[in-house]
């Protein structure tokens, strides 16, 4: 019986691929794994916690797991301490059911001095049970624009506002809040300070700081599940609820310069693999590179034409170092790379922007290192064999008996039977064109220098 051996390539691409799929769940439960109970003290007790930036699928997971905290531990409410120029309507949407199907009042937060809550931040802010604003802070700004992002025409644009319009009046009705400022907020952008929304019945406190909170709130009743719930906070004990690594790791990724770098430094890693089988170091950081670009793509308003323009940009830069084309296929890819870097975030995310100091730096290396990786690989592949057998092709050498059409020839410091088409004579110069076995194919010379 005969068993069929792999060549040893065949073994390292299965060795490669068994690599990447381990690693893959690897990561997969890094960005998915455990996190170590934290172990909090009963009832009198108010748990905090801090969110800051962008409200995406981190801040929906963070606040999820913050309420859970203080219904498991019967806290007397949760103060979500939050600073956002807004952020995604589809996870807004979320945290506001999470908020109002809460089990312990929450109370929304904006802190510190010199933060905001625009945006997807005025929804959070008029659908908590009780709501504050620290000195120096401000609240408005949640035109749909910025919230739904993308082109969009006339009627469709009535729509979405007339939606939004509908969605935080009742959220503010339902709170008892201001529903015509937050109509205004909405279709006319309007934003006001922490002082003005305390006028304007948007909030009920304006603490100095969280001490002064708790005492603002000790003896206030709120509603839940239709009963009413009376706070005492005065002497409750703060419990901070601090954002896990996990989640730190996931919010750094949805920085959309850092997931641009990642998809960059991917796509460069398993090119050089391609062309370099066997490098496995290339590989290695390309796949775990474009798993997390994945991952925090998917948490981005990404506008898909963007993609499909940096996809574009680099087949155009690896053609050029296979196809003549006078270096229109590199401007061509050099462009669409910029284009597609530019319109990878939808319109109406300015906190979503990518910066043209990343921009510029990641299209000027990834070009050049594209155009140089293909371009030698090329070459090694156009380049003639050296070793083996099939490395006397193109050699020089002498005729050691009379071709006529077979003889002997000297090549290479070896003794080879040959044939010729071309009559030749002892003492002649050939060139070896074929290797047929152990016979070579051989024609005229003119070279001075045998490779005898």
């Amino acid at each position: 019986m005969i068993f069929f051996q792999p060549p040893p390539t065949f073994s390292i691409f299965l060795s490669t691929i068994r690599f990447f799929s381990h690693l893959a769940w690897i990561v997969f439960f890094l960005l998915n794994g455990w996190d170590a109970p934290v172990a909090y003290s009963k009832p009198h007790q108010v748990i905090v916690a801090t969110y800051e930036g962008v409200i995406n699928p981190v801040a929906v997971e963070y606040l999820q797991e913050a309420i859970q905290i203080a219904q498991d531990t019967e806290a007397e409410t949760l103060v979500f301490q939050l600073d956002t120029p807004g952020g995604l309507d589809t996870s807004m949407r979320i945290m506001v059911k999470d908020i109002t199907q809460s089990q312990v009042p929450v109370v929304v937060y904006i802190a510190p001095t010199g933060g905001r809550a625009a945006s997807a931040g005025v929804f959070l802010t008029l659908a908590a049970h009780f709501a504050a604003m620290a000195p120096g802070t401000n609240i408005g700004a949640a035109h749909p624009v910025a919230m739904g992002g993308g082109e969009m025409d006339e009627v469709m644009m009535e729509k979405v506002e007339n939606d939004a319009v509908a969605y935080i009046v009742s959220i503010a009705e339902r709170r008892g809040r201001n529903a015509e400022w937050a109509e205004n907020a909405v279709r006319k952008s309007v934003s006001v300070t922490a002082q003005q929304a305390l006028d304007l019945k948007l909030i009920d406190f304006v603490p100095e700081n969280l001490n002064q909170l708790l005492q603002d709130l000790d003896g206030k009743t709120s509603s839940i599940n239709s009963q009413a719930v009376t706070l005492h906070t005065a002497d409750a004990q703060i419990q901070a609820y601090p954002m896990s690594w996990r989640l730190e790791v996931l919010k750094a990724l949805s920085d959309p310069n850092i997931a641009y770098v990642l998809m960059t430094i991917g796509t460069i890693g398993v090119i050089a693999e391609l062309y370099n089988p066997g490098a496995i170091l290339p590989g290695v950081v390309g796949a775990i590179s474009l798993i997390l670009a994945f991952y925090s793509l998917q948490t981005l308003p990404i506008n898909y034409a963007g993609v499909l323009l940096l996809i574009l940009g680099l087949v155009m830069l690896i053609l050029e170092a296979t196809v003549t084309s006078f270096g229109l296929l590199a401007i061509g890819g050099i462009t669409s790379l910029i284009l597609g870097s530019v319109m990878l975030i939808k319109e109406g995310y300015p906190f979503y922007e990518l910066s043209w100091s990343m921009i510029i730096p990641v299209v000027a290396f990834t070009s050049g290192f594209i155009l140089l990786v293909v371009s030698f690989s090329i070459k090694s592949l156009k380049s003639r064999t050296v070793t083996g057998s099939e490395g006397l092709i193109g050699m020089t050498g002498l005729v050691k008996t009379d071709l006529n059409p077979a003889g002997t020839v000297f090549v290479h410091g070896e003794l080879w039977e040959a044939r010729s088409e071309t009559p030749l004579r002892t003492g002649d110069s050939i060139e070896v064109t074929k290797i047929e076995g152990l016979t070579l194919h051989v024609k005229p010379s003119v070279s001075l220098h045998p490779n005898v």
